[in-house]
């Protein structure tokens, strides 16, 4: 991820440079207003961490400024301004989130991932849902991963869908049971497993990341960090 900091406070610099970057984030500094809005609408950032009280233009007019040109970009405000008036001033700006000096940095870099994240998928196309690389085509009903065609059947294609729409959240059979198959089986049945075995040979095997993987003694997950848990 790439991250603008415009800061004129090299304390400040210091901090959240080291601590992103540390976090495998890259970052790029500005330190007035200037500088800041020209490296905003010149280069690609995920992301904009915005100071109020800056050298050359002030962030509120910098934040404005970058708004006319780039409607999507996330922008942090991250100042000692922290008054009602100051936030609603900031957020009128075009800010999506402000955040108060002093701070801590756990509060800051969940934000920033927050503030990203809210805008990938909002960008997302309304007829694609789209985990790592994983592709579904919702019109179409088509899967991809990794640029791969998958043939799915209906009831495998259900089951997928609902793991993308729900990722990084445990699901159990139960859950899975009354959303995908959406009929009142007998609880003992095995057909959630059979349909995530039959699922997983098709779009994990191949692929050094397992997306689809057990969480023992509650259910499934989709994630594309590694697990020890995960079982085929």
């Amino acid at each position: 991820m790439k991250i603008l900091l415009i800061e004129d406070e090299p304390g400040i610099v210091s901090v959240i440079s080291r601590g992103l970057t540390d976090t495998g984030m890259e970052v790029s500094v500005a330190a007035d207003g200037r500088t800041g809005l020209d490296m905003a609408i010149k280069h690609d950032f995920d992301l904009v961490i915005l100071d109020i009280m800056l050298p050359e233009i002030n962030g509120i007019q910098v934040c404005r400024e970058i708004r006319k040109k780039n409607t999507s970009i996330p922008i942090l405000m991250l100042t000692a301004l922290s008054s009602t008036e100051n936030i609603v001033t900031g957020l009128d700006s075009g800010a999506d989130d402000y955040l108060a000096k002093p701070f801590k940095f756990a509060e800051l870099e969940a934000r920033i991932r927050t503030l990203i994240r809210r805008s990938k998928t909002e960008t997302q196309p309304k007829n694609k849902l789209v985990f790592a690389d994983l592709e579904i085509d919702l019109d179409a009903k088509s899967i991809k991963r990794a640029g791969k065609e998958i043939s799915l059947t209906a009831t495998e294609y259900r089951l997928l869908e609902y793991f993308v729409l729900n990722p990084n959240k445990v699901l159990s059979r139960i859950e899975l049971l009354d959303h995908v198959w959406d009929i009142n089986f007998n609880m003992g049945t095995n057909v959630v497993d059979v349909y995530v075995n039959y699922l997983r040979k098709k779009i994990d095997n191949g692929f050094p990341i397992k997306l689809i993987q057990t969480v023992f003694g509650m259910g499934y997950i989709l994630k594309e960090e590694a697990s020890d848990e995960n079982s085929n």
